[in-house]
């Protein structure tokens, strides 16, 4: 994590917390990275709800496009590293949860 810690990371996560919504973060992230980088970012993302969701790792490779050894990386990641994916996985569930009865509340 030392390498994560340096004054350019520091600013990158600033300007990445500073983000208001959807769609400044993909005008910033579109700014930020190539489309390539973007789909690489979103493939790995949805290999971490797969595996949350239990499916296969070859279920993951073919939806996903993903290496095997990618797969296995995220798994790792997701079972032993920072407790990154997790937190965003449980707020997500959260706020999809407060969107859901909001929606409900606004139609009775």
């Amino acid at each position: 994590m030392k390498k994560l810690n340096d004054e350019k990371t520091e600013d990158l996560m600033k300007a990445i917390l500073a983000l208001e919504n959807k769609q400044e973060a993909k005008m910033f992230f579109r700014d930020l990275l190539t489309e390539k980088e973007i789909l690489e970012l979103s493939n790995r993302w949805k290999a971490v709800q797969m595996l949350d969701a239990k499916k296969t790792y070859s279920e993951i490779e073919k939806e996903t496009g993903l290496s095997s050894t990618t797969v296995a990386r995220i798994s790792k990641w997701f079972q032993e590293g920072t407790g990154g994916y997790s937190l965003m996985l449980n707020r997500i569930s959260k706020n999809h949860h407060k969107t859901s009865s909001s929606s409900r509340k606004r139609l009775i």
